[in-house]
């Protein structure tokens, strides 16, 4: 084998490790968004989040579930805001940006 051999081998080796850990960026970028919203987020204060609408003068029905800005299942406890930069809020939650579903 000569020396161009082994540097191309090399190469490849090297070329195929960085795109299977490139591969792993975006697990980094799930895993932060997995953070929940605290209430006493400065976000959260100015908006008058709460984990729970009914501790809000929010009308009833409305919670994070049926705005707009929510991503998160129906069916689950803690979903994604937009608002909040994809950190998770409590499906049953509410703030002063909520807006309607279309």
């Amino acid at each position: 084998m000569n020396k161009s051999e082994f540097s191309r081998r090399r190469f490849l080796k090297s070329a195929s490790q960085g795109i299977a850990l490139s591969s792993l960026i975006p697990l980094c970028n799930l895993a932060s968004a997995q953070e929940q919203v605290p209430e006493t987020d400065p976000t959260a204060l100015a908006l008058s989040y709460k984990h729970d609408a009914t501790q809000t003068a929010a009308p009833a029905g409305r919670t994070c579930t049926n705005c707009i800005l929510y991503s998160g299942a129906a069916d689950a406890e803690w979903g994604p805001c937009s608002l909040f930069q994809n950190r998770l809020v409590a499906a049953k939650g509410w703030c002063s940006a909520w807006s309607a579903k279309l």
